[in-house]
């Protein structure tokens, strides 16, 4: 059985999201328990689906609010459904945490709590964003780090690739240096250095490095990897989520602009409708914050409880691969490329 700890309490939506999507991931995930982490009076009347032996309430007395300052969730808010659900997986009870709270609280009590693996400065955010292949680039990172030095880079290609490898089979999954363009010469003094230092480790063999990438190659499929700072990482997976928003608010409009429209509609029904599941955010929401000794997931704190299935259903994989031994085991593999590479002061919590 594969055991996941899921704040209730986060997100935008709380309880009313979280309940469903549990029921609706354990219906289709026979071998998994789930430990359901909030204020036991809101958690009441769990759905049916969440009444029997894979299912427990884990009681926690305060909640992270999605506009608490870090501070308050890492120093005042010590018995938050967040930080308890973080702690189940610190103390061995779970395989993973999955929650849809405040992002910049996550990952300063994730980080706090569990602590980072040897060999990593800063933890990083992944998650995938859809290409043109029918499949997802893995990009990291989304937000977590907004100054990274090109150590820091470094270790999140080798994370990147252990995830990728682990969750989809691939042995070696190529990884892309977001860039102004694909000449080594281009780039700021940084991104040259991380370049240098990717273009070792795949001489190493710690990965397979294809090289400098842009913008676009994120929805080419280029890479299966692309690796950035975090202030470039979140631009480009908001920038993704308003262009599919925005592609479907002008489908919309234009087929209800006349009878006509509507009638074409209806004949391009099937395709319109593949095209929405294919550029739909909410299947690959779920981004995993890797470098930390333990599992844990961040959805999206707008998500639906179909968004939300998703994200446990990504850290029901990566705890079923055991992705957190594969990540030890590359940053090992690495090290001594890491120890010569002094990646400087490590991120302030």
């Amino acid at each position: 059985m594969i055991r996941i700890a899921v704040d209730c309490m986060g997100g935008d939506h709380g309880p009313a999201v979280t309940l469903p999507a549990c029921a609706a991931f354990l219906a289709r995930h026979p071998d998994a328990q789930l430990a359901l982490v909030g204020r036991p009076e809101a958690l009441q009347p769990l759905p049916a689906g969440l009444v029997g032996e894979r299912c427990s309430v884990v009681p926690a007395t305060e909640v992270v609010a999605m506009d608490d300052p870090v501070e308050v969730a890492l120093r005042r808010k010590r018995d938050s459904s967040m930080r308890v659900a973080i702690e189940q997986v610190r103390d061995g009870l779970a395989d993973a945490a999955v929650s849809a709270g405040n992002t910049g609280a996550l990952m300063a009590i994730a980080r706090y709590v569990l602590k980072t693996l040897e060999g990593i400065d800063r933890p990083a955010i992944a998650t995938q964003i859809p290409n043109v292949t029918g499949g997802a680039t893995t990009m990291l990172d989304l937000g977590a780090n907004v100054d990274c030095s090109a150590e820091h880079l470094l270790q999140f290609a080798l994370m990147g690739s252990a995830l990728v490898a682990a969750t989809s089979g691939r042995a070696r999954p190529s990884v892309g240096l977001l860039n102004i363009g694909e000449e080594v010469i281009k780039g700021n003094d940084v991104i040259k250095r991380a370049g240098q230092l990717l273009r070792e480790a795949a001489a190493r063999g710690d990965l397979n490095f294809h090289g400098n990438v842009e913008g676009n190659d994120i929805f080419k499929g280029t890479t299966d990897i692309v690796v950035c700072d975090g202030f470039v990482g979140n631009v480009a997976l908001k920038t993704s989520e308003g262009l599919a928003a925005m592609v479907g608010t002008l489908l919309r409009q234009e087929f209800e602009r006349s009878l006509y429209s509507r009638a074409v509609a209806l004949l391009a029904l099937p395709v319109l409708q593949r095209f929405k599941r294919r550029v739909d955010h909410r299947r690959y929401n779920g981004a995993a914050l890797l470098g930390l000794r333990g599992l844990v997931f961040k959805s999206h704190g707008a998500a639906d409880a179909f968004a939300f299935e998703q994200a446990l259903a990504r850290a029901y994989d990566a705890a079923r691969v055991r992705l957190l031994e594969r990540v030890r085991a590359g940053i090992a593999h690495a090290a001594p490329l890491l120890r010569a590479s002094p990646a400087g002061e490590p991120a302030a919590s």
